[in-house]
C-alpha cells in the first residue's frame, strides 16, 4: 500500500488548494487541473464570491 504523502500533487487551478494524485487519474495525471467537479465548473469560485459579497 503507498502512504497518501509519497504520492504526486498539484494545485487546483480554480481554488488554489492542493490535492493528491488519485487512481481514476493515472491515465490523464498531466491533464488534471481542478480538484473537484465544484471547482471544475465554476461553482466553488461563484460560492467564494457570494461569501465575500455578504449575500446568500
Amino acid at each position: 500500500m503507498t502512504r497518501k504523502s509519497s504520492l504526486p500533487s498539484k494545485l487546483c487551478a480554480a481554488c488554489n488548494r492542493p490535492f493528491t494524485w488519485r487512481r481514476k487519474w493515472a491515465r490523464d495525471w498531466e491533464l488534471v487541473r481542478f480538484c473537484s467537479n465544484a471547482c471544475r465548473t465554476g461553482k466553488r469560485a461563484a460560492a467564494i464570491a457570494r461569501e465575500k459579497s455578504g449575500r446568500p
